[in-house]
C-alpha cells in the first residue's frame, strides 16, 4: 500500500474533549493535574522518579514467563521479557479490554504507538533500554461493549449467556460462527485467509477470551517485540493488597479522587470517572459483582456473599485475585507492577488518567508521562477519488454534511447566493438616517438602530432562504458528501471507534501493521490522516 500522510491538530477534528486539547497544549489550568510532560524531558524525569521506585521485577519477569510458557512467540519478545530484570529498562504501556477480534482500529493503534515510542527512546536515550507492554484489561464485565465488531456495514455481534469478566469467558459455538461470517465477506480479499487463519488458530473453543486475545496480539506484533500482559494473577495482584485493604476498611480513594474532581470541575472541565465508596469488585469463576459495605458488613452486589471485616481481610490475604479493581484503582495496580514511564491512552482515557495524580502520590507510586495515543484516518483510493470530483481535500471532511454542501452550492452555482453588497451598502444608508433622526430628536437615533437591525436580519434570513432553495438542485453532490461521511465517519463518530482491523489486513496483508508503524508519530500528538495514492 502506497499511502500518503498528512498531520492535522487535534482540535481540528472537532471530536476530541476540551481537557484532553488543553492537556495536549499543555495549557496552564492542566499543571495540577499531571508529573510530567509528554516530552523526552518529561521522559527522562519520569526515569528518575521510577528509579526511586522498587518494582518488584523479579516477580514480573516470573509471571510473564509462565504466561508465554508454550506460546510460540520470538526472540525479540524472549529478550525484551528478560530484560526486564534490568534496572535500566523501562516499559511503555498501553491496554485495552479484550473486545473480540481486537474490536474498534483504535485498540491496534495504541499498541503500534507503544512499539514506536519504545523504539524512538531507544534512539534518543541509548543507555537505557525501552520495552513495549500491552495490559489486557480482561477483568472487564461490559458484554455489550466487548462482544461485537463492524465489518463492511454490517455489526456481528456475539450471543452468550456468560456471565462475569469478559477474559475469564469461553470460546463457543457462537463465536466461532461469527469467524464464518467474516470469513464469507473477507476470503475475497488478498490477505483473507491468512486473517481469517490468525483468527481460527487463536480463538479455539473452549479457550477462554483473554488467552485468545493474547494468541492473536502475540501473532500480530511479537515481530516488533511486544510483550502481551494478562493482568488477572494472583501473584501480580499480591502487591496490591496493603492498596486494596485500603479501599475496602477506609475508602481512601474515593475521597482524594472526589477533591481532584472537584478541582477539574472547578477548572471548567467535565469530569471522566466517578468513583466508589469502595472501588472493586468481587471477582470468582462467572462472578464479577460490585463489593459494597452496609452495617459493618462487606457485601457482593446481586449474591448472598457477604464477610466481616476480619473475614474480608483473611479473603483478600489469602485470595488476592479475587479482588478487581475499577477504572479508579487500575492505573494504579499497573504502574505498581511495572517499571512503566509512559502510559498510551485515547481521548477518554487520559481524561481520566488526569483525575488519579493525587492518589499516584498519596501511596507513592510514581505517575507515568501521559501520552494521547495516536489517531489514524485510513482513506482508500475509491473514497479520494470521490472527494477529488467534489473538489475538497480529505481535511475538509472533519466539517459537517451542511458545511460541506454549502461549499459546493456557493462554488458551483450560477445564481449569486449574496445580496450583491446591499447588506454594506444599508449600513450605509442606515448611518445617514441615524444622523437625520438625531438631528430631530437624540432618542430617535435608539430606534432607527433598531430597525437595522430587524432589516439586517431578515435580509440574512433571505439569503438563507435562497441558498437552501439552491441546494435543491444540487442532490447528486449532497447524495455523494453523504456516502463519503458515512463511510470516512460511522455514526458521525470517528473510523477507528468503529472499523475493524480484520479489513485492512485482509486487504493489504501484516503490511498494514508496518504501515502504521511506520507512519506513526511518538510524541508530536497530531492527527494523522493516510490517503492511499
Amino acid at each position: 500500500m502506497n499511502c500518503k500522510s498528512t498531520r492535522i491538530p487535534y482540535r481540528q477534528t472537532g471530536v476530541f474533549s476540551s481537557l484532553v486539547l488543553d492537556y495536549i497544549d499543555q495549557a496552564n489550568a492542566i499543571e495540577p493535574f499531571f508529573s510530567h510532560p509528554p516530552s523526552l524531558k518529561g521522559i527522562q524525569n519520569a526515569i528518575e522518579d521510577r528509579k526511586k521506585f522498587n518494582t518488584k521485577r523479579s516477580v514480573l519477569v516470573e509471571e510473564l514467563k509462565k504466561q508465554y510458557h508454550g506460546i510460540s512467540s520470538s526472540d525479540k519478545v524472549q529478550s525484551n521479557i528478560d530484560s526486564l530484570l534490568s534496572t535500566e529498562t523501562f516499559t511503555i504501556t498501553s491496554a485495552h479490554q479484550n473486545n473480540i477480534f481486537t474490536g474498534p482500529l483504535y485498540f491496534i493503534y495504541k499498541i503500534v504507538h507503544s512499539i514506536k515510542l519504545a523504539d524512538n527512546l531507544k534512539a534518543a536515550l541509548p543507555q537505557y533500554n525501552f520495552v513495549p507492554v500491552f495490559y489486557i484489561g480482561s477483568e472487564d464485565a461490559d458484554l455489550d461493549e466487548l462482544n461485537h465488531i463492524h465489518l463492511g456495514g454490517e455489526k456481528l455481534v456475539w450471543e452468550t449467556k456468560q456471565t462475569g469478566a469478559v477474559g475469564r469467558m469461553k470460546v463457543d459455538r457462537n463465536l466461532l460462527k461469527l469467524i464464518d461470517s467474516m470469513q464469507g465477506q473477507l476470503s475475497v480479499l488478498p490477505h483473507g485467509k491468512e486473517i481469517i487463519s490468525l483468527l481460527q488458530k487463536s480463538y479455539k473453543e473452549e479457550v477462554d477470551i483473554e488467552q485468545a486475545t493474547f494468541h492473536f496480539v502475540n501473532a500480530l506484533f511479537a515481530e516488533y517485540g511486544l510483550i502481551v500482559l494478562k493482568p488477572d494473577n494472583a501473584a501480580l495482584k499480591k502487591q496490591l493488597i496493603n492498596v486494596f485493604e485500603d479501599d475496602l476498611l477506609n475508602q481512601t480513594a474515593s475521597g482524594i479522587i472526589e477533591k481532584s474532581i472537584s478541582s477539574l470541575s472547578d477548572a471548567g472541565y467535565k469530569v471522566q470517572a466517578n468513583p466508589r465508596e469502595i472501588n472493586l469488585f468481587y471477582l470468582k469463576d462467572d462472578l464479577r459483582e460490585r463489593i459494597e459495605m452496609l452495617n459493618g458488613e462487606w457485601r457482593v452486589v446481586n449474591r448472598n456473599e457477604k464477610f466481616s471485616k476480619e473475614e474480608i481481610v483473611n479473603e483478600l490475604t489469602h485470595y488476592p485475585d479475587r479482588f478487581s479493581p475499577n477504572v479508579i484503582l487500575r492505573g494504579l495496580y499497573q504502574e505498581t507492577i511495572l517499571p512503566n514511564i509512559a502510559f498510551i491512552g485515547g481521548g477518554g482515557e487520559t481524561a481520566y488518567w488526569l483525575q488519579l495524580k493525587s492518589l499516584f502520590e498519596y501511596y507513592k507510586v510514581p505517575f507515568p508521562v501521559l501520552v494521547l495515543r495516536n489517531s489514524f484516518l485510513l482513506v482508500e483510493e475509491k473514497w479520494k477519488s470521490l472527494i477529488s470530483k467534489l473538489q475538497f481535500s480529505v481535511e475538509e471532511f472533519f466539517e459537517s454534511k451542511q458545511n460541506l454542501l454549502n461549499k459546493v452550492v456557493l462554488k458551483e452555482s450560477k445564481n449569486d447566493l449574496k445580496l450583491n453588497g446591499s447588506l454594506s451598502e444599508l449600513e450605509v444608508l442606515y448611518e445617514s438616517f441615524k444622523k437625520q433622526a438625531k438631528g430631530i430628536d437624540s432618542t430617535l437615533e435608539k430606534h432607527v438602530e433598531a430597525l437595522k437591525t430587524q432589516t439586517v436580519y431578515r435580509l440574512k434570513e433571505l439569503e438563507k432562504k435562497m441558498l437552501r432553495a439552491e441546494k435543491r438542485k444540487f442532490t447528486d453532490q449532497q447524495r455523494q458528501i453523504n456516502k463519503i461521511k458515512s463511510h470516512l465517519f460511522p455514526g458521525n463518530g470517528l473510523q477507528e471507534r468503529f472499523e475493524n482491523i480484520s479489513y485492512y489486513y485482509a486487504k493489504y496483508g501484516k503490511e498494514i501493521i508496518q504501515i502504521l508503524y511506520d507512519e506513526s508519530l511518538s510524541l508530536e500528538q497530531e492527527f494523522l490522516i493516510l490517503s492511499e495514492k
